[in-house]
């Protein structure tokens, strides 16, 4: 499993980017991602089991269904897949969330991923830095947009 870690300031309050975090249905418009379904909902509504589709750059195209955890004053969202098709076989993560001030949040990626038996290191491990870097870059842009 290929592990990668990235860190990113938003010039938002911690809660406009949990906001965005949140909104997986909309993650087609900004992430790269080609759909996401909410299939669970839990307390409050939050979601719970998201199911995405996504293209992996020469790998193909990948489904997977991930399950979410939220931590207690929204310092953390984690998941772990419960369901995983094509070009990636297993992804774990978490969003960790630190409020600088309170219009700054420090936003750490962490994901780890499986990608299929033929896929050769160096791409596995480029590949999940790639990831780390365009999604905090998207959150960020996403966020500060409003």
């Amino acid at each position: 499993m290929e592990h990668a870690e990235g860190s990113i300031l938003i010039e938002a309050p911690i809660d406009d980017v949990v906001e965005v975090i949140e909104d997986y249905e909309a993650y087609p418009e900004w992430a790269d991602v080609r759909s996401a379904d909410v299939r669970e909902r839990g307390e409050g509504g939050r979601p719970t089991e998201v199911a995405f589709e996504v293209d992996v750059p020469v790998l193909g195209k990948a489904s997977y269904t991930l399950r979410y955890r939220y931590a207690a004053g929204d310092t953390a969202i984690s998941w772990d897949s419960t369901d995983a098709h094509g070009a990636v076989r297993d992804v774990r993560g978490e969003y960790l969330l630190d409020e600088v001030d309170p219009d700054t949040t420090q936003v750490t990626y962490r994901l780890a991923v499986e990608l299929g038996p033929l896929v050769p290191g160096f791409i596995r491990t480029a590949g999940a830095r790639r990831v780390i870097e365009n999604a905090l870059e998207r959150l960020k842009r996403r966020v500060e947009m409003g």
